[in-house]
């Protein structure tokens, strides 16, 4: 008899041919009268692999990959004799290192369960963390969340908890819970992963957001690039709600909470939180002034929790493991683990889910096995196109939001994107100021006309025809860069002097600049 095998549903494995796999299984099955079990999971985020198919065995799962369907007949002929010796073979998936090294709390079902399998889902600790939040109460869930020391996964790494006991604090006839998931950084990919695979984690910490603070509607706010998650998500409601985790008694609570998917219309600005909550209000996304806070007046100008995907689905394990067990993980004021995901001119691009404290080298050398290309490392970007280029001379760094920002970076959503020596800086740099350029709201001056100086004077730079013009044009650029940073509004503008500093900082020979004058 067949034993039943895997193989993910996740975009990306659809992208590079697991649909096709999946065929040519049902097909050869059929014409060989073999009795075939297929099962669509999620994705283990092993991207450099997919498609993965993954068999049964008295052992554990054995993995083969990255397949074709043109591989499907050998490897049924393997599965009916020896598998190991099929030339994809990888052995034990979860011995692989890659995974094996890993502390997957986020991600603890990935590659495992059928997305939008509630049999599964509860088979793996499904909706524990709701039923402990209902029996615990409002007050001292809210606590569990301060004390778990979880923070923003979106970038800002804000203190969860004070977010929930603000909202919670603040008397209104209706609140909200907003999630946004308008993942619009370069390289990331975690969001999408989540929603797609298990998306059932998402709802149910939005569901104990919603009850905690006394919110009863929420919203997800997902990029129009998503359509597998929107569908995904929108078919994982209705199941949650059928099954009365959502509506007017959310798992047998007395309390109530609903909530929706909300398509974005593609705009970068969207992935600020003010900027979303306008979207959601049917405005063009621009970023509000704060205060007020969103947690005092946020959607429709009611108090509303916002945050994102990966904050959000943090919720159910820290209930329903406590929040000692998540405060035991990570380093400094950055606990728990991080889902990095590592992309661009690498050779194992995918998700490494850590605790907060591991290395960039390791991420990018251990992990990634450094570049696709064979040719040495440059650089890599943290933190998506806003991120600063960090040199291999300090690689050595502690993934750490303080660690991060003391050397004028930052960890972001966790995005990694590495590149080899071929990369010119300049150019990089260029496209920082442009992409702000296109990308800002235009409500404010430093980021709407600064961005667009930007690209000029980096364009000047560069045509300069001897050292003293491209010094003078140098100091400009940096002015510019400070006056962006400290004087726009919100993080686009703010954030666009990262990757165009750090970049003539550690690169001034891509500008036709002298290191020691770089470093002014």
């Amino acid at each position: 008899m067949m034993p039943c095998l895997y193989l993910p549903s996740d975009s990306l494995a659809r992208a590079v041919g697991a649909d096709e796999v999946a065929v040519a299984l049902a097909t050869q099955a059929r014409e060989r009268n073999l009795p075939l079990e297929l099962q669509r999971t999620s994705s283990r985020g092993l991207y450099w692999l997919e498609p993965l198919l993954e068999v049964d065995s008295p052992q554990g799962r054995i993995g083969f990959g990255p397949l074709t369907a043109a591989d499907v007949p050998s490897l049924l002929d393997a599965l009916q004799g020896e598998p190991s010796a099929h030339p994809l073979a990888l052995g034990l998936v979860e011995e692989l290192p890659y995974l094996k090294t890993q502390q997957r709390l986020l991600f603890a079902r990935a590659g495992i369960t059928r997305p939008l399998s509630l049999e599964d889902y509860r088979a793996h600790g499904g909706f524990e963390g709701l039923t402990r939040a209902i029996a615990l109460g409002g007050e001292q869930t809210a606590t569990a969340v301060f004390d778990s020391g979880l923070r923003g996964r979106g970038g800002a790494a804000f203190p969860a908890g004070i977010k929930w006991r603000t909202v919670r604090g603040t008397q209104a006839a209706q609140k909200y819970i907003v999630c946004n998931a308008d993942e619009g950084d370069s390289g990331t990919f975690a969001d999408r992963m989540l929603m797609e695979g298990d998306p059932f984690l998402l709802i149910e910490g939005m569901a104990i957001a919603g009850i905690t603070v006394g919110a009863n509607y929420g919203y997800i706010y997902v990029r129009s690039e998503y359509p597998q998650a929107v569908t995904t998500l929108r078919e994982a409601l209705e199941i949650a709600r059928s099954a009365g985790y959502l509506g007017a008694n959310v798992g047998g609570s007395g309390l109530a909470f609903d909530m929706e998917v909300r398509v974005g219309a593609g705009a970068y600005i969207c992935g600020e939180e003010t900027a979303l909550l306008d979207s959601l209000e049917g405005k063009r996304g621009i970023v509000r002034a704060k205060p007020p806070i969103p947690a005092l007046q946020g959607l429709f100008g009611l108090p509303t929790l916002v945050h994102n995907v990966l904050t959000l689905a943090s919720v159910p394990l820290i209930l329903a493991k406590g929040a000692q067990f998540y405060r035991d993980y990570g380093m400094g004021r950055s606990l728990g683990t991080m889902p990095f995901q590592l992309a661009g001119n690498v050779r194992h691009g995918g998700l490494v889910e850590r605790a907060f404290g591991l290395t960039l080298r390791e991420l990018v050398e251990g992990y990634g096995g450094g570049t696709a290309s064979g040719r040495p490392l440059k650089a890599a970007q943290v933190g998506g196109p806003l991120g600063a280029w960090v040199p291999p001379a300090q690689f050595d760094t502690p993934l750490d939001y303080e660690a991060f920002a003391a050397m004028g970076a930052m960890l972001g959503h966790g995005g990694v994107v590495v590149a080899d020596d071929s990369l010119d800086m300049a150019h990089m740099a260029r496209f920082a100021m442009q992409f702000c350029a296109e990308e800002s709201c235009g409500k404010c001056t430093p980021c709407r006309i600064g961005s667009t100086r930007g690209v000029e004077v980096i364009d000047r730079l560069l045509a300069a025809p001897d050292q003293n013009g491209r010094d003078e044009q140098a100091i400009i650029l940096r002015d510019l860069c400070d006056t962006m940073q400290y004087g726009s509004l919100c993080a686009l503008g703010g954030m666009t002097s990262y990757p165009v500093a750090s970049a003539l900082k550690y690169f001034p020979a891509d500008f036709g600049l002298q290191p020691s004058e770089a470093d002014q």
